[in-house]
């Protein structure tokens, strides 16, 4: 009879892979999602940022531009790029839809030097769900 050593690590380490290959199949999904999307999403998002109160601009069209840009870049970005970016919001929510956490990171860090933004208002979390509430479109189901 022959004895067979026995990982019990192996199904853990199975499942992990699977979870991983679908979570990397759902960030591909999103960030073609935000590509092909990116003019419809940044006229939502634009709206809904003015709509609560985060940002104050003098140019709709401008900021616009600007968010329509980043959706179709951002699948251009190499890996430690994106997560350098989204480091000082990475744990605003237990399960974090990375596009929203880059641009809530990019509102907070670099579109307060826009010359057509006047202020932005409220903090980290305020930020990522008002953008989560228009990104969460292109989360698969």
């Amino acid at each position: 009879m022959g004895h067979h050593a026995h990982n019990p690590y192996g199904a853990d380490a199975r499942a992990s892979s699977a979870i991983d290959r679908k979570r990397e199949k759902e960030r591909r999904y999103m960030l073609q999602s935000a590509y092909k999307n990116a003019e419809e999403l940044s006229i939502r998002l634009v709206q809904r940022l003015l709509d609560a109160h985060i940002i104050e601009t003098s140019s709709d069209s401008a900021i616009r531009e600007v968010f329509e840009d980043l959706l179709k870049k951002i699948s251009d970005l190499e890996e430690f790029e994106l997560q350098f970016k989204i480091a000082p919001v990475r744990k605003l929510t237990a399960d974090p839809n990375v596009i929203s956490l880059y641009l809530t990171q990019y509102i907070i860090e670099d579109l307060i030097d826009h010359s057509k933004i006047m202020d932005i208002f409220g903090d980290d979390q305020e930020i990522y769900n008002a953008v989560e509430s228009v990104m969460k479109a292109i989360r698969p189901s």
